[in-house]
Protein backbone atom coordinates (compact mmCIF):
# COMPACT_ATOMS: atom_id res chain seq x y z
CA UNK A 1 0.00 0.00 0.00
CA UNK A 2 1.40 3.40 -0.97
CA UNK A 3 1.77 6.21 1.53
CA UNK A 4 -1.13 8.10 -0.09
CA UNK A 5 -3.32 5.00 -0.07
CA UNK A 6 -2.50 4.57 3.62
CA UNK A 7 -3.42 8.23 4.24
CA UNK A 8 -6.73 7.75 2.42
CA UNK A 9 -7.50 4.62 4.42
CA UNK A 10 -6.64 6.36 7.70
CA UNK A 11 -8.62 9.46 6.75
CA UNK A 12 -11.65 7.31 5.91
CA UNK A 13 -11.33 5.78 9.37
CA UNK A 14 -11.56 9.24 10.92
CA UNK A 15 -7.87 10.05 11.39
CA UNK A 16 -7.88 13.85 11.16
CA UNK A 17 -4.08 14.06 11.00
CA UNK A 18 -4.05 11.76 7.97
CA UNK A 19 -6.75 13.84 6.29
CA UNK A 20 -4.87 17.04 7.06
CA UNK A 21 -1.65 15.57 5.66
CA UNK A 22 -3.39 14.42 2.49
CA UNK A 23 -4.94 17.84 1.89
CA UNK A 24 -1.74 19.76 2.69
CA UNK A 25 0.28 17.54 0.38
CA UNK A 26 -1.86 18.53 -2.61
CA UNK A 27 -3.11 22.02 -1.79
CA UNK A 28 -0.32 24.12 -3.37
CA UNK A 29 -0.41 22.31 -6.69
CA UNK A 30 -4.22 22.24 -6.72
CA UNK A 31 -4.19 26.00 -6.13
CA UNK A 32 -1.63 26.51 -8.91
CA UNK A 33 -3.73 24.47 -11.35
CA UNK A 34 -6.88 26.39 -10.40
CA UNK A 35 -5.06 29.71 -10.71
CA UNK A 36 -3.81 28.97 -14.18
CA UNK A 37 -7.18 27.66 -15.36
CA UNK A 38 -9.08 30.60 -13.87
CA UNK A 39 -6.48 33.34 -14.35
CA UNK A 40 -6.98 34.86 -10.92
CA UNK A 41 -5.52 34.13 -7.50
CA UNK A 42 -8.71 35.13 -5.76
CA UNK A 43 -10.83 32.82 -7.91
CA UNK A 44 -8.23 30.09 -7.44
CA UNK A 45 -8.47 30.50 -3.66
CA UNK A 46 -12.18 29.74 -3.87
CA UNK A 47 -11.76 26.87 -6.35
CA UNK A 48 -8.94 25.26 -4.37
CA UNK A 49 -10.97 25.51 -1.17
CA UNK A 50 -14.00 24.03 -2.93
CA UNK A 51 -11.78 21.25 -4.28
CA UNK A 52 -10.59 20.38 -0.79
CA UNK A 53 -14.17 20.33 0.48
CA UNK A 54 -15.17 18.00 -2.36
CA UNK A 55 -12.20 15.73 -1.63
CA UNK A 56 -13.24 15.44 2.01
CA UNK A 57 -16.90 14.85 1.15
CA UNK A 58 -16.16 12.24 -1.50
CA UNK A 59 -13.18 10.48 0.07
CA UNK A 60 -15.40 7.48 0.76
CA UNK A 61 -16.09 7.23 -2.99
CA UNK A 62 -12.41 7.06 -4.01
CA UNK A 63 -12.10 3.60 -5.52
CA UNK A 64 -8.35 3.40 -6.14
CA UNK A 65 -8.62 2.90 -9.92
CA UNK A 66 -6.31 5.90 -10.30
CA UNK A 67 -3.73 7.43 -8.02
CA UNK A 68 -4.97 9.72 -5.27
CA UNK A 69 -3.27 12.69 -6.91
CA UNK A 70 -4.94 12.01 -10.27
CA UNK A 71 -8.31 11.79 -8.54
CA UNK A 72 -7.69 15.06 -6.68
CA UNK A 73 -6.55 16.86 -9.86
CA UNK A 74 -9.66 15.66 -11.66
CA UNK A 75 -11.76 17.23 -8.91
CA UNK A 76 -9.68 20.42 -9.04
CA UNK A 77 -9.91 20.65 -12.82
CA UNK A 78 -13.65 20.10 -12.85
CA UNK A 79 -14.14 22.61 -10.04
CA UNK A 80 -12.06 25.25 -11.84
CA UNK A 81 -13.86 24.62 -15.14
CA UNK A 82 -17.24 24.88 -13.39
CA UNK A 83 -16.17 28.23 -11.93
CA UNK A 84 -14.96 29.39 -15.33
CA UNK A 85 -18.34 28.52 -16.86
CA UNK A 86 -20.15 30.38 -14.07
CA UNK A 87 -17.98 33.44 -14.68
CA UNK A 88 -18.83 33.43 -18.37
CA UNK A 89 -22.53 33.63 -17.50
CA UNK A 90 -22.02 36.58 -15.15
CA UNK A 91 -21.73 40.15 -16.39
CA UNK A 92 -18.20 41.44 -15.96
CA UNK A 93 -17.34 44.56 -14.04
CA UNK A 94 -14.22 46.59 -14.63
CA UNK A 95 -12.64 48.20 -11.59
CA UNK A 96 -10.69 51.36 -12.19
CA UNK A 97 -7.91 51.88 -9.68
CA UNK A 98 -7.28 55.33 -8.25
CA UNK A 99 -4.04 56.94 -9.29
CA UNK A 100 -1.67 56.65 -6.41
CA UNK A 101 1.61 58.34 -5.70
CA UNK A 102 4.41 55.99 -6.73
CA UNK A 103 6.29 54.41 -3.88
CA UNK A 104 10.05 54.45 -3.57
CA UNK A 105 11.64 51.43 -5.19
CA UNK A 106 14.59 49.53 -3.80
CA UNK A 107 17.67 48.41 -5.75
CA UNK A 108 16.40 44.86 -6.57
CA UNK A 109 12.94 45.98 -7.57
CA UNK A 110 13.64 45.99 -11.30
CA UNK A 111 14.36 42.26 -11.34
CA UNK A 112 11.28 41.50 -9.26
CA UNK A 113 9.12 43.70 -11.45
CA UNK A 114 10.45 41.95 -14.56
CA UNK A 115 9.63 38.55 -13.03
CA UNK A 116 6.10 39.72 -12.21
CA UNK A 117 5.67 41.10 -15.73
CA UNK A 118 6.87 37.78 -17.20
CA UNK A 119 4.53 35.80 -14.94
CA UNK A 120 1.64 38.09 -15.79
CA UNK A 121 2.37 37.73 -19.51
CA UNK A 122 2.36 33.94 -19.14
CA UNK A 123 -0.86 34.05 -17.11
CA UNK A 124 -2.53 36.28 -19.70
CA UNK A 125 -1.36 34.06 -22.56
CA UNK A 126 -2.55 30.92 -20.77
CA UNK A 127 -5.93 32.56 -20.12
CA UNK A 128 -6.42 33.14 -23.86
CA UNK A 129 -5.95 29.47 -24.77
CA UNK A 130 -9.09 27.51 -25.63
CA UNK A 131 -10.23 25.55 -22.58
CA UNK A 132 -9.22 22.10 -23.85
CA UNK A 133 -5.64 23.21 -24.52
CA UNK A 134 -5.35 25.38 -21.40
CA UNK A 135 -6.38 22.58 -19.05
CA UNK A 136 -4.01 20.05 -20.65
CA UNK A 137 -1.06 22.47 -20.55
CA UNK A 138 -1.80 23.52 -16.96
CA UNK A 139 -2.10 19.95 -15.71
CA UNK A 140 1.22 19.07 -17.37
CA UNK A 141 3.26 22.19 -16.73
CA UNK A 142 1.82 23.38 -13.44
CA UNK A 143 0.34 20.20 -11.98
CA UNK A 144 3.33 18.16 -13.21
CA UNK A 145 1.08 15.23 -14.11
CA UNK A 146 2.27 12.73 -16.68
CA UNK A 147 0.34 12.09 -19.89
CA UNK A 148 -1.47 9.03 -18.53
CA UNK A 149 -2.59 10.92 -15.43
CA UNK A 150 -3.85 13.83 -17.53
CA UNK A 151 -5.69 11.39 -19.78
CA UNK A 152 -7.35 9.93 -16.68
CA UNK A 153 -8.25 13.38 -15.32
CA UNK A 154 -9.72 14.54 -18.64
CA UNK A 155 -11.11 11.13 -19.63
CA UNK A 156 -9.50 11.29 -23.09
CA UNK A 157 -6.88 9.11 -24.83
CA UNK A 158 -3.18 9.78 -24.16
CA UNK A 159 -2.68 10.74 -27.82
CA UNK A 160 -5.29 13.47 -27.42
CA UNK A 161 -3.48 14.75 -24.34
CA UNK A 162 -0.17 14.90 -26.21
CA UNK A 163 -1.80 16.72 -29.11
CA UNK A 164 -3.54 19.24 -26.86
CA UNK A 165 -0.34 19.96 -24.96
CA UNK A 166 1.68 20.39 -28.15
CA UNK A 167 -0.94 22.68 -29.71
CA UNK A 168 -1.41 24.61 -26.46
CA UNK A 169 2.32 25.17 -26.05
CA UNK A 170 2.59 26.25 -29.66
CA UNK A 171 -0.23 28.76 -29.15
CA UNK A 172 1.48 30.00 -25.98
CA UNK A 173 4.75 30.49 -27.84
CA UNK A 174 2.93 32.49 -30.52
CA UNK A 175 1.13 34.61 -27.94
CA UNK A 176 4.34 35.25 -26.04
CA UNK A 177 6.17 36.23 -29.22
CA UNK A 178 8.54 33.25 -29.43
CA UNK A 179 9.45 31.72 -32.75
CA UNK A 180 9.64 28.21 -31.31
CA UNK A 181 7.59 26.50 -28.61
CA UNK A 182 9.21 26.88 -25.18
CA UNK A 183 11.63 24.06 -24.43
CA UNK A 184 10.89 24.24 -20.73
CA UNK A 185 7.73 24.66 -18.80
CA UNK A 186 6.17 27.98 -17.81
CA UNK A 187 7.15 28.86 -14.29
CA UNK A 188 4.35 27.70 -11.96
CA UNK A 189 2.87 30.57 -10.03
CA UNK A 190 1.19 29.89 -6.75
Amino acid sequence: MTDEAALVAAARDGDRAALDSLLRTHYDRVHAVCRRVLGSSRDADDAAQETMIKVVRSLHAFDGRSSVSTWIYRIATNTALDELRKQRRRPSLHVVADDERPEEVDEGAAARVEAVVDRRAIDEAVATLPEEFRVAVVLRDVGDLDYAEIAAVLDVPVGTVKSRIARGRSMLADRLGNQEPPSGRPTPAS
